[in-house]
């Protein structure tokens, strides 16, 4: 679902005016575990199993996809059961939130930072990448962000190989929503993930660069600045984290190492 219409009053130079005009779709998906609520993620409708992967594996709950049997869809579908493969014993009540999670907060429950710190997988060595590639990725992740041409709204995140191939891409309302939709969407069709590229198309907050290390991806870029924790936390895990990249440049917070030509 990429927009919801609606009628809007606009003001503008010559007056106002009636039209109909488009928003992003937001809407509550509940995760349950064995029968009991995990979290309430406020979504864009859609992808539903890539989002479920994807935060599983990015909240620690999974140690990897084939420890997930199904994603079940529970009364009117915006209830799902993390169904889990045979032999797997997970305790929820050790991974229920005591709070929803908003569109704009990734991190709302836990207990504590450092929590979040151990779940990191080892990230990979590499990639060595060229960074004008690295530059031109946003415009690469633009071109297929229909949600957001449509909306003004949806936030956006791209998986790309090295050589700047872009993998999976997803739009949401909340931008670690998109992250764990993609995570969720390669991660069903390969693990480790490996030396991969994260690209989102706004600022680098702490739970961005958390989700990215749990499922083990060594860079993350964002079109926006990155927030001061995210940068503690990729400097203390070796993440390579871009920021601001547009325009054919970018700055480098931590990891410059991964990149050819950097000081």
């Amino acid at each position: 679902m990429e927009s919801v219409e609606t009628g809007v009053a606009r003001f503008t130079s010559g007056g106002w005016t009636r039209e109909v005009d488009h928003v992003a779709p937001e809407a509550p998906l509940e995760l349950r575990l064995r029968g009991v609520p995990l979290a309430v993620l406020m979504r864009t409708p859609g992808q539903e199993r890539d989002l479920a992967l994807g935060f599983a594996l990015t909240e620690g709950i999974l140690v990897s996809p084939a420890e997930l049997a199904d994603v079940r869809p529970i009364d009117d579908g915006d209830r799902f059961e993390l169904v889990l493969a045979e032999h797997i014993e997970i305790d929820p009540e050790q991974f229920r939130r005591s709070v929803y999670t908003s569109s704009s907060c990734g991190v709302c429950g836990k207990a504590s930072i450092d929590a979040v710190r151990i779940a990191a997988r080892p990230l990979p060595p590499g990639p060595l990448v060229d960074p004008r590639m690295l530059a031109a990725l946003p415009e690469r992740l633009l071109a297929d962000q229909r949600g957001f041409a449509r909306t003004g709204g949806l936030h956006a995140a791209g998986i790309f190989e090295p050589d700047g191939r872009l993998l999976v891409h997803a739009e949401d309302v909340g931008r670690h929503n998109a992250t764990d939709k993609v995570i969720g969407a390669l991660a069903a069709t390969r693990w480790p993930l490996g030396e991969v590229i994260l690209q989102v198309s706004g600022r680098v907050s702490f739970e961005i660069v958390q989700k990215a290390a749990v499922a083990g991806i060594p860079m993350v870029l964002g079109v926006s600045a990155a927030s001061s924790l995210a940068v503690e936390l990729a400097s203390d895990l070796g993440l390579t984290l871009a920021g601001f990249v547009r325009e054919g440049g970018f700055v480098v917070y931590s990891g410059a190492g991964r990149l050819v030509g950097s000081p």
